[in-house]
């Protein structure tokens, strides 16, 4: 296993934050991030919060815990499929106490139980397991989901709640091992926290609204929150009140009956995790360290002082390639043939950057925020709030359609951005749109890859898990990236009655974890498959239509990056861009054999510029006044 490598930004976090916790006195914050690293903050003076020491996994780091009976202890779990325990001095000083046995799959969240000697780790294998801190023993299985499990909370009685991604709610109880009860949504479930009292279960759902539920499960009331899946809930000290984190990019603050109190945004925050010490908030952020608020004002305490520069999106503007980042930049490169270039930035927002379209000279950009940019060479341009995130955007017939984290395609007038149309279109989030003649082809966590006009569509295929990314080759072929950890590839058809079919279709095998982005090379009668995933890996395959079989023995590693792929581009028939999460830029091309080679290699860390800060201040105006 390969250890993400990133180079330190400052004292904070190199990538975005995935988990924030408190320990329970609010003197010190624990931080966890894409970066590989756990950083331990000194909080007890809110207003500025200091960075007292790193801790280290090889891959991302999804969540910690503080230990409930010996605030020195700190477990945090990492997708390297471990946990790990530590005890945390004062002054900073830390030591690794045990390192539980390696799961099958990522950890995505860890809880103690109340006697501070027992924790409960959830992971991406849908399974929940209790293990001993003391010696680091497996104890015994503690529930199971049909998907991935994505959260755990432990009440102050013992009582463990678990979610996953099946929308199911187990709780249970480890001590006497009797059945958990258990309460089943209609979709992923994502966050849930108990109440200090162990009266309330808080769960986070992907409709937006939050179920305050009884330890029986009987629901006591839901709170509409956000026209966005909601996606973690922290409680206030005494039960009065909660905090809920969004993918609409806010902090929604409720008393317990309810009753809205405040709404906080700001395009740096990343509200997947969210944490509460007596009157002070944490909660997650695209930058480089965590934003604190006042739980009972929701004004801003502290703030992180960098931001953090992951490519999310590539797109192709003339003899341009533009790069869309975590903190709002477009990355203009130019190059020649001997590899160097000119290079401009433009800060569209403060935020990421999720997806990138353009048309002629003008470019489009959708944003975490649920925003779709415009900039027209000159001036910057935005939507009104969308309601959900943008991770894919295309132009199809004149007009801009915008993929949603909601599963809708929103159709948008490309002059103004005003929304034309919102189309139910997939039963997950539409993750990726790719142009073809006389229609468009979407990938989404529904697990489909379709292909159509907006309202008529065809599926091509469907894949074990949701798909990440889908890519074309003209109109004849069409590639889709998984989390199952394959690529598909196909022949296109479209007959006379306007549907799409897929032909020859087959699985390519490689990756050891989900494939993120996927690229089309050379010709559609023999083509080579080129496909990036989160085990930091390049892959590439030549495709033969008519032995399928050879695909379980075929493909090879390309290059390797010191994080995980995020997206591709291609450039033309022969030649892709290809971007990774540690910066690094490659195009990749086909030599005189038509099999794939790295033609160039750039660093996005050495592209960037510093004079970005006046258009960043101009572009977080201009999006506040559109919102």
């Amino acid at each position: 296993m390969r250890t993400i490598d990133l180079p330190a930004y400052g004292s904070g976090h190199s990538a975005p934050l995935t988990h924030v916790g408190f320990r329970s006195d609010g003197q010190r914050l624990a931080t966890c991030s894409y970066d590989g690293t756990v950083i331990i903050w000194d909080t007890g003076d809110p207003s500025r919060p200091t960075p007292l020491a790193r801790l280290r996994h090889r891959r991302l780091v999804n969540a910690s815990a503080w230990n409930p009976a010996d605030p020195e202890v700190l477990a945090t779990a990492s997708a390297d499929k471990t946990v790990a325990i530590w005890r945390v001095g004062e002054q900073g000083r830390t030591t690794l106490h045990t390192v539980l046995a390696r799961h099958t799959d990522d950890i995505n969240s860890v809880a103690w139980l109340p006697d501070g000697e027992r924790l409960i780790c959830v992971s991406e294998d849908g399974r929940a397991t209790l293990w001993s801190a003391v010696d680091g023993a497996f104890l015994a299985e503690a529930g199971s989901h049909e998907a991935h499990c994505m959260m755990v909370s432990v009440s102050a009685q013992g009582l463990v709640a678990t979610v996953g991604e099946d929308g199911l709610v187990a709780v249970s109880d480890p001590d006497t091992g009797a059945e958990p009860r258990t309460r089943r949504y209609d979709s992923s479930i994502e966050g849930c926290a108990w109440s200090h009292s162990g009266r309330l279960l808080a769960v986070a759902r992907d409709d937006g609204a939050v179920d305050l539920l009884t330890a029986d499960l009987e629901v006591v009331r839901t709170v509409p929150v956000s026209t966005s899946a909601a996606r973690a809930v922290a409680w206030a000290q005494d039960d009065s009140s909660f905090v809920v984190g969004a993918y609409d990019g806010a902090l929604h603050y409720f008393d317990v009956v309810g009753t809205r109190l405040h709404r906080v945004e700001d395009r740096r925050v990343w509200p997947r995790s969210v944490a509460v010490a007596h009157d002070v908030v944490a909660v997650g952020s695209f930058w480089n360290g965590p934003h604190l608020y006042d739980l009972t004002t929701g004004q801003e305490i502290a703030a992180p002082d960098g931001a953090t520069h992951g490519p999310n999106a590539l797109a192709q503007h003339g003899d341009e390639l533009l790069i869309g980042t975590d903190s709002g930049l477009v990355v203009a490169v130019t190059t020649d043939a001997s590899g160097t270039g000119t290079v401009r930035t433009t800060a569209f927002t403060d935020g990421p950057i999720l997806s990138l379209a353009t048309d002629g000279d003008t470019v489009y950009a959708g944003t975490y925020s649920g925003h779709v940019l415009r900039h027209d060479g000159t001036t910057l341009a935005s939507s009104t709030g969308l309601g959900a995130p943008v991770p894919s955007l295309t132009v199809h017939d004149g007009t801009l359609v915008a993929g949603t984290y909601n599963g809708q395609f929103l159709l948008l007038a490309p002059g103004t951005l005003d929304l034309v149309e919102r189309i139910e279109a997939h039963d997950g989030s539409v993750k990726s749109l790719t142009t073809v003649t006389g229609g468009f082809l979407s990938a989404a966590t529904d697990r489909t890859v379709e292909a159509g006009g907006p309202h008529a569509r065809s599926q091509l295929w469907q894949h074990g898990n949701l798909v990440n990314a889908v890519a074309a080759l003209g109109t004849e072929a069409a590639a889709s990236a998984s989390r199952d950890h394959t690529v598909k590839v196909g022949r296109l058809t479209r007959l006379p009655d306007g549907t799409w079919h897929a032909q020859r279709v087959q699985t390519l095998l490689g990756p050891d974890e989900s494939v993120k982005c996927v690229a089309l090379l050379g010709d559609a009668e023999r083509p080579v498959v080129v496909a990036g995933s989160y085990d930091f890996g390049l892959y590439a395959w030549q495709v033969d239509w008519n032995d399928s079989a050879a695909t379980l023995a075929s493909g090879r590693v390309l290059a390797e990056f010191a994080q995980g792929l995020s997206c591709m581009l291609r450039l033309t028939d022969g030649t892709v861009a290809v971007a990774g999460w540690d910066g690094r830029l490659l195009i990749i091309g086909l030599d005189s054999a038509g099999r794939p080679e790295v033609r160039r290699s750039l660093h996005l860390g050495e592209l960037l510029t510093t004079d970005a800060t006046t258009y960043r201040a101009d572009a977080r105006t201009l999006e506040s006044r559109a919102a």
